[in-house]
């Protein structure tokens, strides 16, 4: 059952239909972000369309069965234009040409890596917090 939203905490929408690594990174980011889950990007869509609060991430794998990252992300953006894109993936050829302000997290990476990045991206207010 989801929980209600945190109004005071950034909200995530993590899409990845490797169930494990889905719940891994949502797990990990819940004490920080309220995240919304979907094993699909059929589920991602319906769950952007109906959230009436904003979602401040699409955090995504590049390479699914039903569409790619790219082309959920291009969906979302439409919805949401303000919304930050991370997409990550194992893609072996190297660095992705991707548009602009969004971004790449090569597989397999460390929790360390991801809230870097996502701290710089939807809480730099928080940065500090994290930093090193």
């Amino acid at each position: 059952m989801e929980q209600p939203l945190n109004q005071n905490k950034k909200t995530i929408l993590v899409v990845d239909d490797d169930p494990t690594l889905l719940k891994s990174v949502s797990g990990f980011l819940a004490g920080d972000y309220n995240v919304l889950s979907a094993n699909s990007p059929k589920e991602a869509l319906q769950q952007s369309k109906e959230s009436k609060s904003e979602i401040h991430l699409l955090l995504s794998d590049f390479q699914m069965a039903e569409m790619t990252g790219i082309d959920l992300a291009t969906q979302i953006t439409a919805q949401r234009p303000k919304i930050k894109v991370l997409l990550m993936s194992g893609y072996p050829a190297g660095m992705l040409v991707l548009n602009e302000g969004w971004h790449f997290l090569p597989k397999p990476f460390i929790a360390s890596q991801l809230l870097a990045l996502v701290v710089g991206l939807v809480s730099a207010d928080k940065a500090s917090k994290y930093a090193a």
